[in-house]
């Protein structure tokens, strides 16, 4: 079995795998815009991503603009969890990911003998970094 994550977008999709790529890496690939699709969609919105993935070393998500009469609330039900192998490296991430978005939780040392920070990014997907000591 292999449970991964897709994303949902409101036509910022390309933007935002972008945006992961300049952090995690990886190759975006499989890109597939809604043109030539037999879908009733706006035509200004047929150059968005109608699917799209992020795949590099340990990791691989998929992404796409939702259609704009699709609803998107942003919410708190999912979280991308990220464990990394270093404090620095972690660190990197988290001040990359929550440096357009909101912090909830700072990146520090915790109870679990690890350090770790929880924060929202950008495109309002909630992240959480963590490094065992």
């Amino acid at each position: 079995m292999k449970i991964q994550a897709y994303l949902s977008f409101k036509g910022q999709c390309q933007e935002a795998l972008n945006f992961y790529q300049s952090i995690f890496g990886g190759k975006i690939e499989n890109k597939q815009t809604y043109e030539g699709k037999e879908i009733d969609i706006p035509e200004n919105y047929r150059k968005n991503l109608q699917h799209a993935e992020l795949k590099g070393k340990g990791f691989h998500f998929m992404a796409y603009d939702a259609a704009p009469d699709t609803a998107l609330t942003s919410g708190t039900t999912v979280q991308m969890s990220i464990d990394l192998d270093t404090k620095e490296e972690a660190k990197k991430v988290f001040d990359a990911l929550s440096s357009s978005g909101r912090i909830h939780t700072p990146f520090q040392e915790t109870s679990w003998d690890a350090y770790y920070g929880r924060c929202t990014d950008q495109y309002d997907v909630n992240w959480m970094i963590n490094c065992a000591k």
